[in-house]
Order: C-alpha cells, then structure tokens, then sequence
C-alpha cells in the first residue's frame, strides 16, 4: 500500500523473513499516516457565563489598576489559572496570604458567607466573583434551615461549591456516591435534598427517590445547573457519533470528570486530557476516523479548537493532516454559540 515495495533477503535471511520485515515496515507507515478523517466538538461547550464572568471581574479589576488576588482557583482550569498569573492577577489559598488594600475576587465556586464578612472587616475590597446558580443555592439552602429540614446535599465534601454551602448549612449531610446513602442518612420525619450544582441529573433524581423511602415529607430542591445538563446532553449526543472522544479540561473539575464517565457509559472511547500540550501519542487514536471533542465548563472554547487541530495533525490521514487549521476552525463555527464565548469584555 501507498508503493512500499517488500525488502529483499538479507545476508542470513530467508526471502520469508524479508517479507515478514517488509509487511511491518508497511504497517507502521500505514500507522504513520493516521486514520482519522474527520473531527467534532460537542455543541455548547466553551465557558459557563458563571466562569466567565468570575474570570472577567478579575480581569477587569486588575486593569483598574487594583492589586488583584483570587480566593483559591476563581476556576478549576490550570491554563487559565496561569494566563490570569501572566496577568498579574495573584492566586492565594486563603485571606491570611493578602495585604491590605488589596482586591479580592471570590472565586465562581462561592465560599462560606464568614470569609467575605472577614474580608469586608478588614478593609479589603471584595468583587464576588460567585457564579449567581451558586448564589440561588445558598439562598434556597437558608431557607431550608430556617424552616427547620434536616437537610441532605448530593456533592463531593471537598469540593470548593460544597465547603461554601455548608457555611449556610453547618449540619447538612454530605453524601456523594451511592453505598454512603444507607450508613449516612438517617430516618427523619421531615427532610430536604440539594445538590452541587455540577452533580449528574440523574444520580439527582435517584437520591430524591432514595429520600422518599426515609422521610415523611421530602422537599426537593432541584439545583443541578442547567448548563452542566445541556452540556452533558450535547457530549452524550457526540460520543454516540463518533469512535473516540477527547474530553478537555482541567483534573481538579467535577463537571470534566462527569463527561469522561458519560462517555465510558455510551461505550465510546474517551482521552481526558488537561491541554493541547497532553496530545503527544498518535497510537490512542490509531482506528478511529471520526473523533469528538468536548470540555469542561472551565475550558474555553479556543483549547477545544486547538485540540481538534492538533489530533488532525497528530493522527489524521495526509489530506486531513494538510488541513488540520480549516478543519478544527470550521469544527469550532458549528459548536461555538455566544453563550460559551471565553470574554464578555471588549477587545
């Protein structure tokens, strides 16, 4: 194939040898051409407006000329992390770290209300950077303290979303996967149920039908983000269509992991990977013609189209390798939508 002419016996070697070199070398140029033929990212994708908004007050805050600091990761993207950094924008873990006269970003995740009022006592300038989901969660979660519900919440204990929510409800219980649900929550006459808004609808809905068995009245608050079930939905609707996926986003987001487990669920082949810069290895695409790409609600929509470009590169047969850049950037005009555009802010 593609002229590869058999080598001739060498000294000591059999004409079959030869051949058995000769039928290898072939399939390794084969290889070397790569087989994918066409590629897609996932309608939708690209920042959350609850991301984008937190990473453009800090932006503009340090554009003001204000010393800008975000509380902890303002989101879980360590890409975007460093270009805020290159910006000038100073990550710090807690308010300990900050000087005085310094602005201070909540990061989109939200933190317990004790930490702003800290901040505010001090001086320090505070720009909530809270993703306003986030902030109807914890409005909803008072109210249910105050009406007195023993009160269950779907979410990862340690993640960022759930610390801050237990700051508006210190006795919730916290349960995250499915054999907690016995041990953890007990049998009471009146109970509520919320959720980080990144948890998957439908361990949501399954929990809520859990509760109904342990409680005489159940209030059901429903707070999974929409935006994470669109997205979900859309990177479903791609693994259903292609022979492998590449998820991108960064290893500390929740929501990135979801999608990679909803691909494994459909049986397609899935990469997560943090960046372009991880797409090193033709061989994991070695088969597949058609690839799908999707991220995060952290990830812009750009690093979507530079990974498709570079798997086009990396693993596209010579016509699609030739025109990797018109590929990924005719793949980003069919995803790309205004509510997943990277900035809100003027060029």
């Amino acid at each position: 194939p593609g002229g590869v002419r058999l080598a001739e016996p060498r000294r000591g070697e059999s004409r079959r040898d030869a051949r058995s070199w000769g039928f290898g070398a072939a399939r390794a140029i084969i290889a070397a051409m790569g087989t994918v033929t066409a590629i897609q990212i996932a309608r939708r994708t690209g920042f959350c407006y609850g991301v984008r908004e937190a990473i453009d007050k800090a932006k503009e805050a340090q554009a003001a000329g204000k010393r800008t600091h975000t509380l902890g990761h303002v989101v879980h993207n360590e890409g975007v992390i460093a270009g805020l950094a290159a910006l000038g924008i100073r990550k710090v873990e807690n308010l300990d770290e900050v000087e005085d006269g310094t602005t201070v970003v909540i990061r989109a995740h939200g933190v317990r209300p004790e930490v702003i009022a800290r901040a505010e006592a001090r001086g320090l300038e505070v720009i909530d950077g809270t993703c306003t989901w986030v902030i109807q969660e914890q409005r909803a979660l008072a109210e249910l303290v105050a009406e007195g519900y023993t009160i269950v919440i779907l979410g990862t204990p340690s993640h960022p979303e759930v610390v801050g929510l237990l700051g508006f409800a210190p006795d919730a219980i916290v349960v995250d996967e499915e054999d907690e649900w016995e041990a953890k929550i007990p049998r009471k006459k009146r109970m509520a149920l919320i959720s980080q808004s990144t948890q998957p609808p439908w361990k949501f809905e399954k929990l809520a039908a859990f509760l109904v068995g342990r409680s005489h009245e159940l209030k059901v608050v429903n707070t999974v983000c929409p935006v994470t079930i669109r997205r979900q939905e859309d990177t479903l609707e791609t693994a259903r269509a292609v022979d492998l996926m590449v998820v991108v986003g960064g290893r500390r987001s929740a929501n990135t992991r979801e999608l990679t487990r909803l691909c494994e669920m459909v049986g397609t082949p899935v990469l997560q990977i943090e960046s372009v810069a991880d797409l090193v290895d033709p061989g994991v695409f070695d088969g597949a013609r058609v690839v799908g790409v999707s991220g995060g609600t952290s990830t812009p929509i750009e690093d979507l189209r530079d990974v498709a470009r570079r798997v086009c590169e990396l693993a596209g047969t010579p016509e699609v390798a030739a025109r990797a850049d018109e590929l990924a950037s005719a793949a980003l005009a069919e995803a790309a939508t205004p509510a997943g555009r990277t900035t809100s802010l003027p060029d």
